[in-house]
């Protein structure tokens, strides 16, 4: 049996043992899903055991994983509610990490590999911590909005300055490039909010439990529409992604909401069913283990980059708190704030193929991340409040402390579509 046959059996396998090892161990410790799909990638890629190897055929499947990770975390972007003084601080702080992140890249290895790792060191895993503040409750808190102000800009940020600085045309190209991609977006996106979507919510609703499935079939169109335009324009694609999950969501935003929750179900169902983990597991098969145990000198780059995780990303963080938020609660969003991987991921997968950094300086960055994932969601909602439910998009929510509801089930007084 070939590697490649091998792994249309051996990944899904993987897929499946990765939740439940997650929710064996639960009792003991809570670790993230997606540090076991990771862990399991490593162990049967190439590094360690080689029962599953890179392939061109799950690259592309990766890059559909990771553009969908990114599709949901713009369908969770809500603007309004972010708006102000969470955004303002987030923005702030996020031009204060990449400069400090510039600063530590020339140090580190000057010359556009310091890029690399100034936008890799100033990102932050959005698509972790929402699940986390929603299953804690914390979504409509003046934390939870500045958690979620502080992970939108984590990932839009280093996604522009992605397209800026590691593309191929010069800056002030890619600046005007960009601003047409940008324009083209808003105006979707004006378009989408002024766009009456009654006869779609009911062509969705009709085609819900059909062979039709047009809900689905449309996000697959606007999420590919968008990755094309990006790709088209030589920007990242996770440009285009991001963009879409937020197009999609102003589209969804007027839909009943047992229509409405259906079709999230199902998006869902793809996304962290199928491409996500696929993402994640194949971005540990590519993982150069071999390079950080041979050589010290990289290992010890992983604590480096960690700490400076928390220096660069989580510093800055820590000061866009809302007024009058204690120290713990400070210091519980500086953790989320450095939580990264998926930018990282992508920032040092660039990297390594024009030849700006070695594999073995991006496995410690991809290890610092997943390091990142592993813990300090955790220890920052643990500092938070007893109410945390530590989780990943695709892992079943461990609560430790709900306290009963105190208000009324929300109730959808729209009319039927």
């Amino acid at each position: 049996m070939s590697l490649l046959s091998a792994g249309f059996f051996l990944l899904p396998a993987l897929a499946v043992s990765a939740p439940l090892l997650a929710r064996g161990l639960a009792r003991w410790v809570r670790i993230p899903i997606v540090v076991f799909e990771l862990l399991l990638g490593i162990v049967f890629g190439p590094s360690l055991l080689g029962w599953v190897a890179p392939s061109e055929f799950f690259d592309v499947l990766s890059s559909f994983g990771l553009a969908m990770l990114f599709f949901m975390a713009g369908c969770e972007i809500d603007v309004p509610a972010i708006a102000g003084r969470p955004l303002v601080r987030a923005g702030i702080g996020w031009v204060l990490g990449l400069a400090a992140g510039l600063g530590i890249g020339v140090l580190v290895a000057p010359g556009e590999t310091a890029v690399v790792i100034g936008i890799a060191l100033c990102s932050t895993a959005l698509g972790t911590l929402l699940p986390v503040l929603r299953d804690a409750g914390e979504l409509g808190t003046p934390w939870g909005r500045a958690a979620t102000a502080l992970g939108a800009v984590g990932e839009f940020g280093p996604l522009v300055a992605i397209s800026l600085f590691l593309g191929a045309r010069d800056p002030g190209t890619s600046t005007i490039v960009l601003l047409v991609f940008l324009a083209l977006a808003g105006t979707a996106i004006w378009f989408a909010l002024r766009f009456e979507h009654g006869r779609i919510h009911r062509l969705v609703h009709a085609t819900l439990h059909t062979s039709g499935q047009m809900a689905v079939r449309l996000v697959l169109l606007i999420l590919g529409a968008l990755v094309a335009l990006s790709l088209w324009l030589e920007l990242d694609m996770l440009l285009g992604a991001f963009a879409a999950g937020m197009l999609w969501k102003l589209v969804m935003r007027n839909a009943r909401r047992p229509v409405r929750e259906a079709v999230e179900s199902k998006v869902e169902g793809i996304a962290f069913g199928f491409l996500v983990p696929l993402f994640f597991l194949y971005t540990g098969v590519s993982f150069d283990l071999g390079a950080l145990v041979s050589d010290w000198r990289i290992g010890v780059l992983v604590p480096a980059f960690l700490v400076a995780l928390l220096v660069v990303r989580g510093l800055p963080s820590a000061w866009a708190a809302p007024a009058g938020s204690s120290m713990r609660d400070r210091v519980a969003l500086g953790l989320l704030g450095a939580t990264g991987l998926p930018i990282i991921v992508a920032v040092t997968a660039i990297a390594v193929d024009a030849d700006l950094m070695t594999s073995g300086v991006a496995s410690a960055m991809v290890g610092a991340g997943m390091l990142s994932v592993l813990l300090f969601p955790f220890l920052g909602m643990a500092l938070h409040g007893d109410r945390a439910v530590v989780t990943t998009p695709a892992l079943d929510p461990v609560v430790l402390e709900v306290p009963p509801a105190t208000q009324a089930p929300e109730t959808d007084p729209r009319p039927s579509a």
